[in-house]
C-alpha cells in the first residue's frame, strides 16, 4: 500500500495536536502559513543570503597584481569566526546530548563518555584545520 499525503482538511484537523516548539504543528506556524512563509522558505532564503555574502569575499581576494587585499584578511577572519562559532554550537550540542544520556542511564557513563571524548575531539579538530590553512594561506 502506498503512503498518500494527508488532504487540506486532514492537515487541519491534526493542526493543534503538537506542542513543541519544533513541530510544524505548533499554533505559532498558523500564523506564518497565512502569510505564505513556511520555515523551509526562510532557510532557503537564509542560506541563498549565506552563500552570497560568504562567497563574494572570495572573488575579490587577490588584486591582479597576485598580491593579497584587505578583503582576504577579512574574509579569513570570517572564515575563522564562522568555523569557532559552529564548533561551539557542535560541542555544546554534544555535551548536553551526553548529560542527557547521562541521566537517563547512568549505567552507560563509560560508553558514553568514550564517544563524547572522541566526537568532542573531531569537533575540535575541524577548528584547527580552518586554523591552519587560514594561517598558511594569509602568509
Amino acid at each position: 500500500m502506498r503512503y498518500r499525503l494527508p488532504s487540506h482538511a486532514e492537515q487541519h484537523r491534526y493542526e493543534r495536536e503538537g506542542v513543541s516548539t519544533v513541530n510544524l504543528n505548533h499554533p505559532l506556524m498558523a500564523e506564518f502559513r497565512k502569510h505564505g512563509v513556511t520555515p523551509m522558505r526562510k532557510l532557503q532564503y537564509l542560506f541563498m543570503t549565506a552563500a552570497a555574502l560568504l562567497l563574494a569575499p572570495a572573488a575579490f581576494a587577490q588584486t591582479a597584481e597576485g598580491g593579497k587585499s584587505g578583503l582576504f584578511y577579512i574574509a579569513a577572519g570570517l572564515g575563522m569566526a564562522l568555523a569557532a562559532g559552529l564548533c561551539g554550537l557542535a560541542q555544546g550540542k554534544a555535551t548536553a546530548s551526553a548529560a542527557e544520556a547521562l541521566a537517563r542511564n547512568p549505567g552507560a557513563r563509560p560508553g558514553i563518555f568514550t564517544f563524547l571524548i572522541l566526537g568532542l575531539a573531531f569537533i575540535e579538530s575541524l577548528a584547527l584545520f580552518t586554523f591552519v590553512i587560514i594561517f598558511l594561506k594569509v602568509q
